[in-house]
């Protein structure tokens, strides 16, 4: 997926997550194309926005509900993904979960 997510009229939550890399690839760049496709798959996923330079990503999923959001953390294949990231390919990162109330889309 690439560009803007189409996401519904608020409310909706907002899953914004931060990281610094370690150095290398080591199955990261094959894990998050896989952790994309499955949380595609995941009840309440609304859509999903990424980027990443050579020192920050920032990934922002949306959800339709906090239950939504623990499911996708709770999925055991996510925590796979989790568990990889805290040992191997994050430096740093931070979590943040929000609830959207606006959302205004432009299209030029």
């Amino acid at each position: 997926m690439s560009g803007i997510a189409k996401t519904p009229q608020p409310p909706y939550y907002a899953v914004i997550f931060c990281s610094k890399r370690t150095e290398g690839d080591k199955g990261y760049g094959k894990m998050s194309e896989k952790m994309v496709e499955l949380a595609c798959q995941q009840k309440g996923f609304l859509g999903i926005e990424s980027a990443r330079d050579e020192g920050l990503g920032i990934t922002v999923s949306y959800w339709d509900s906090l239950d939504a959001i623990k499911s996708w953390k709770e999925h055991s294949v996510h925590q796979v993904a989790q568990d990889r990231g805290k040992n191997e390919w994050y430096k740093n990162f931070a979590l943040r979960v929000c609830k959207v109330e606006r959302d205004n889309f432009y299209e030029m």
